[in-house]
């Protein structure tokens, strides 16, 4: 998943595949989820370039499905 995640960030603009269920979280300004497992999800933000021309991608909270609680 990792692997797929980083080429998808590389794409100019960002392209997530389907399988990854990259999507924005609800009522949030600048917040994404990914789904990793079947219980499994992950949210994150863009934070600002540390390399030129790279994403940089700051994981908030990582874990179950209740990690979406506090996004």
């Amino acid at each position: 998943m990792l692997p797929t995640f980083i080429a998808a960030l590389r794409a100019d603009p960002p392209a997530f595949p389907p399988g990854l269920r990259v999507k924005r979280v609800q009522g949030t300004d600048g917040v994404w989820e990914i789904t990793f497992a079947p219980d499994g999800r992950a949210t994150f933000a863009y934070g600002t370039e540390v390399v030129p021309g790279e994403a940089h991608v700051i994981w908030r909270r990582v874990g179950s499905h209740d990690v979406l609680d506090d996004a």
